[in-house]
């Protein structure tokens, strides 16, 4: 490894810390960037995807190199209602990502370069050495729940080629028609072509344990309901994100911790649906921004970042207590039906967390998808908290 200290060193080759060193080389071309990935490749084996309305038309271009499939509208299916939306979708994937960042001139790649501690402006490795930067960054996914209540959401997705046309035109976001078990049930269609679809079998839980037998299988009736014979799966995919009904920010990231943060790591995620691509491109825009940061200094920036997305998505959390801790388990997904029944522009400010104090309240107004006298204890985060833990 010829790692000779440069001024950014990333720990974790995932989606927040590519699209920062992607952003920081773009707007500095003169700041020397070193990723160190534990695993044998960046990225993972992920599709990361976005909603129109979730970002700026310049975060829309610079991410356009790095989207492989887009669609003008999407879909939504609930037992008593079925939508179409006239909102964009677009999805990444871990190719594109890796292939983008191979290309990038001033960034420096290392991976199965596992990091075993670190600090603002060190890292060690597995194998006993230390590297030293201008600044160092945390981007290596959750560690910890401390100061948090979570829900999970859960899902496996299988990359399907079906022996005729699969007849999905648009992305379903949510297909809740389904049977409901260990929570609120969905699948979730991804249309690439004529004959491949992502189908992702997705549970909102209680627990994060997820049994990949049992959710492949459910997508092997699901296919067979629908009358797709599949030709071969593709590739898979797993993951359990955490879905936060309430938090205690100085807990979950202490003040005196040295270390800048990012991605999960940070709590930078959509507290309700789990997309974290929008918070990614947000603050890889604010640290190329206020380029250039020693390690004490970017540590204080992200944690102001995140600190102040914590507080401005509060209502979230809120609606989060709603959906896991007031009613019955299997009719959570009554609390979706409903929101999906309201106006695309609350829909469309509520995938990206821009919701106004009027689009709050008229989510929570009407008639309730949930026992009144099981949500008001939930209404306060704190005393929530106190409960709970």
């Amino acid at each position: 490894m010829s790692l000779e200290a440069p001024d950014l060193l990333l720990a974790g080759g995932g989606l927040s810390n590519c699209l920062i060193a992607l952003r920081v080389a773009e707007s500095h071309p003169d700041v020397r960037i070193a990723i160190v990935e534990a695993a044998p490749a960046l990225g993972g084996n992920h599709t990361w995807s976005f909603h129109g309305g979730d970002l700026s038309p310049a975060q829309h271009a610079f991410l356009e190199p790095l989207v492989q499939h887009a669609w003008t509208r999407q879909q939504v299916r609930f037992p008593r209602l079925q939508r179409e939306l006239q909102a964009g979708y677009f999805s990444i994937t871990s190719d594109a990502l890796r292939d983008v960042m191979v290309d990038r001139p001033g960034i420096e790649i290392h991976v199965d370069t596992p990091v075993t501690a670190l600090d603002a402006q060190s890292l060690e490795t597995a194998d006993g050495r230390t590297l030293r930067a201008g600044a160092v960054l945390d981007g290596r996914g959750p560690e910890s729940a401390d100061g948090t209540v979570l829900g999970f959401q859960k899902f496996l997705g299988r990359e399907l080629r079906t022996r005729a046309p699969h007849g999905v035109e648009y992305p379903v976001i949510m297909d809740a028609t389904v049977s409901q078990a260990d929570g609120y049930r969905f699948i979730y269609l991804l249309p690439f072509d004529e004959t491949t679809i992502l189908v992702e079998d997705t549970r909102y839980s209680d627990g994060a344990d997820l049994s990949d037998d049992e959710l492949s299988a459910a997508i092997d009736e699901y296919a067979a309901d629908h009358g797709w014979a599949i030709e071969e799966t593709i590739r898979t995919e797993r993951g359990v994100l955490p879905i936060l009904m309430a938090g205690d920010f100085d807990r979950f990231w202490p003040a005196a911790d040295p270390v800048a943060r990012a991605g999960l790591r940070a709590g930078l995620f959509h507290p309700t649906t789990g997309y974290s691509l929008p918070q990614a491109m947000a603050l890889a825009d604010a640290i190329a921004a206020n380029w250039p940061m020693d390690g004490p200094a970017l540590a204080a920036f992200t944690r102001a970042f995140a600190r102040d997305f914590w507080a401005y998505t509060r209502f979230f959390r809120l609606l989060n207590r709603m959906l896991f801790r007031a009613g019955r388990a299997d009719q959570r997904y009554r609390v979706l039906e409903r929101f999906y029944g309201l106006s695309e522009g609350i829909i469309t400010n509520f995938y990206a967390a821009k919701l106004t104090l009027a689009q709050k309240a008229r989510i929570l107004v009407g008639k309730p998808p949930v026992p009144v006298t099981e949500a008001i204890p939930l209404v306060r985060e704190d005393i929530f908290m106190r409960r709970e833990q």
